[in-house]
């Protein structure tokens, strides 16, 4: 009998800090009264601006952002060399405070003239400046980056849902973090397999990462400094809403089912 009720009491706090865990979650992300909305709808890329590195907005150079049965492709079929021509795709619209929530996965090899450190690499970029306001040789926007990472030697761990820091900084456990990219606790996931990833942005207060449903990261206060900042006039400021895109960095990577939730402020 005295077995049977420690077994109820542990039972009873497990369940009561698993019910406790799902409250806070819920208390910091604020009631919506809308609806996912899907920001691609698999068939073109309609509302979605390109902007590569050295080229114009909206030329989408070696048809490098494409979609295929109902995916969104970055490719680099038409790549003789990638010689550092980073792209970007930005949905139309700016967020502020919403749900985002995707499929990727990685697929093939990586373009000849690639980095050592971008294989199996992309990201999704959050609270972003425009691209009409990006300049022309510019490698990456200023922005938050959610890192999507793929495996690639079994006996080495390579977490995703990373954060990466392009002209900016962050509040981590109450400490302005500077160093450009921080490892989510996520698992290394190998080969082509699909992964979920779900990111809450809550204007400038909070910021989580969640992969296959569980939370890998958070931090808070995203604002303009740091590496890559291009916007030096604007150091300091917090980022309270911005434009979304999907990383082009020489992996070959597919996306699909994006779709986005905005909370109430």
């Amino acid at each position: 009998m005295k077995y049977l009720s420690k077994l109820l009491i542990c039972f009873i706090c497990v369940t009561s800090f698993s019910n406790c865990k799902e409250k806070r979650e819920e208390e910091r992300a604020p009631e919506s009264t809308k609806e996912w909305i899907q920001l691609f709808n698999g068939e073109n890329l309609n509302d979605w601006v390109v902007k590569i590195k050295g080229y114009p907005l909206n030329e989408n150079v070696h048809n490098t952002f494409r979609v295929d049965n109902g995916v969104l492709k970055v490719s680099y079929d038409g790549y003789e060399n990638f010689n550092a021509t980073y792209g970007h795709i930005f949905y139309k619209t700016p967020f502020s405070s919403y749900k985002l929530r995707l499929q990727y996965r990685f697929i093939g090899n990586q373009a000849n003239g690639g980095e050592g450190w971008a294989e199996r690499n992309s990201g999704v970029m959050v609270h972003s400046q425009s691209p009409e306001s990006m300049n022309i040789n510019q490698d990456f926007p200023v922005s938050i980056e959610v890192q999507l990472l793929g495996g690639l030697n079994t006996d080495e761990e390579r977490p995703t849902a990373n954060l990466c820091t392009p002209g900016t900084h962050i509040i981590m456990n109450d400490t302005l973090v500077t160093t450009h990219c921080i490892n989510s606790s996520s698992k290394t996931y190998y080969g082509d397999q699909w992964v979920n990833l779900e990111i809450l942005v809550i204007q400038d207060s909070i910021i989580t990462h969640k992969i296959n449903g569980k939370e890998v990261m958070s931090y808070s206060k995203p604002q303009i400094g740091g590496e890559y900042n291009t916007l030096k006039t604007r150091k300091g400021e917090l980022l309270k809403e911005g434009y979304i895109s999907l990383q082009s960095e020489s992996h070959p990577v597919e996306f699909r089912n994006i779709e986005l939730l905005e909370l109430d402020d």
